[in-house]
C-alpha cells in the first residue's frame, strides 16, 4: 500500500523510488505482483504522468481510508495514555502563517515541546482540499462556503483597509478619512464613530490586487462592484506582504489586512471601508469524519487564548472629531 500511495504522490515509479530509497525495478517488480495478484493493473503507463486505473482509484481509497484508521488508532491510543506527542500538521495562507501564528506556536511548543509540528503553505482552497483528503490535521478559512463543510471553530477576526501611498495627491474632503499606521495600531479603524471612505473617490486610482481565487481578490472585487467602478489593476500578486511593500514604494493603491500593521513608520495612508465584507471571520477547520487528537485540540484552544488576550490588550480609541 505504501508503494502504490507514493507513485500515486509522485505521478513517476523513478520518483516514487527515490522517496522509497528503492530502486525502480524492484518498485516495479512489487506492483507488478500486486496487479497480478489483483487480476488487473493499478496504473495506466501510458499517459504522463501516470495514473490509477479505476481499480487503482478504488485501491487508493482503500489505502486512505486505511492511513486514517491508523491515525485515528495512534491519536486516540496516545489520549487514553495522556501523552502529548505526536505530529500536528498545519496548512495555512503565507498570510495566517506570517501574521497569526508565530506567537501561537510558539507558546504551544512551550507547553508541548515533544510535540512535532509541520506548518504547510498554500491558498486557503488547496488547503481546504488536503484537509478533505486528510493529508493535514488543521486549515482555516474565512469562506462561509468552506467552513460549513468542515468541523469549525471561530477562532480571530481581522479587518480589510485601503492603502494608499502617501504621495498620492489627497483631495481635501477625503483627507479627513486619513488613518496611520498608528491609528490602526491603536485601534482607531474599528471605533463606532470611524468615518468609512467612499471607494468611488479612488476610482481613478491603479490597485495592487491578489491573484483570483484569494479570498481578498474576491473581496476586493466585490468592493468595486458595490462602489460601482471598474478598476485599473497594475499587477496582480500571491502574497499580501508583497502588495503591502510595493504600496508602501509607491507603486498602487492596494487592500490589507490590520494584522499586517506591525509598526507606525509605514508610508501609506489607510482609510476604512463601510462595506461587511471588509471584516473577516477566521475559523479553524478540522475533518468532520475524523477522531480529533487532545494535541489539535489543545493547538486551536491555544489559538484562541492567544487572540483573546491580544483582544483584551487593545484599547479601542474614538478618533478625533
Amino acid at each position: 500500500m505504501r508503494y502504490v500511495y507514493e507513485i500515486y504522490r509522485q505521478k513517476s515509479f523513478s520518483k516514487a523510488a527515490q522517496a522509497l530509497f528503492i530502486t525502480q525495478p524492484a518498485l516495479s517488480i512489487a506492483i507488478g505482483k500486486l496487479e497480478a495478484s489483483l487480476g488487473m493493473p493499478l496504473f495506466d503507463r501510458s499517459t504522463r504522468p501516470i495514473s490509477l486505473t479505476p481499480a487503482g482509484r478504488i485501491y487508493l481509497q482503500t489505502i486512505e481510508q486505511t492511513r486514517a484508521l491508523e491515525q485515528d488508532l495512534r491519536h486516540q491510543l496516545d489520549d487514553i495514555r495522556a501523552l502529548r506527542t505526536g505530529t500536528i500538521t498545519i496548512g495555512s495562507s503565507h498570510f495566517i502563517n506570517a501574521c497569526i501564528l508565530p506567537e501561537v506556536l510558539t507558546r504551544f511548543n512551550r507547553r508541548f515541546p515533544q510535540v512535532k509540528l509541520n506548518l504547510l503553505e498554500g491558498s486557503s482552497h488547496a488547503m481546504a482540499r488536503m484537509l478533505e483528503q486528510r493529508e493535514i490535521d488543521l486549515t482555516f478559512s474565512c469562506d462561509e462556503a468552506v467552513i460549513k463543510g468542515f468541523t469549525n471553530t471561530p477562532v480571530f477576526t481581522d479587518t480589510i483597509l485601503l492603502a494608499v501611498p502617501q504621495d498620492v495627491t489627497c483631495p481635501a474632503h477625503r483627507a479627513q478619512y486619513s488613518l496611520t499606521a498608528a491609528d490602526i495600531l491603536a485601534r482607531r479603524h474599528l471605533a463606532p464613530d470611524c468615518p468609512s471612505v467612499d471607494l468611488k473617490d479612488f476610482a481613478a486610482e491603479p490597485f495592487i490586487l491578489l491573484r483570483s481565487g484569494n479570498n481578498l481578490h474576491d473581496r476586493a472585487m466585490h468592493f468595486f462592484r458595490e462602489a460601482g467602478i471598474e478598476p485599473t489593476i497594475k499587477i496582480e500578486l500571491s502574497q499580501m506582504a508583497t502588495a503591502s511593500r510595493l504600496a508602501e514604494a509607491g507603486f498602487a493603491a492596494t487592500f490589507l489586512s490590520d494584522r499586517l500593521i506591525t509598526h507606525d513608520d509605514s508610508r501609506l495612508c489607510f482609510y476604512r471601508l463601510a462595506s461587511p465584507e471588509a471584516h473577516r471571520n477566521f475559523h479553524a477547520l478540522t475533518h468532520p469524519q475524523r477522531y480529533i487528537p487532545a494535541t489539535v485540540k489543545a493547538f486551536i484552544d491555544c489559538l484562541l487564548k492567544s487572540h483573546t488576550s491580544q483582544a483584551a490588550n487593545h484599547t479601542t480609541v474614538t478618533p478625533d472629531t
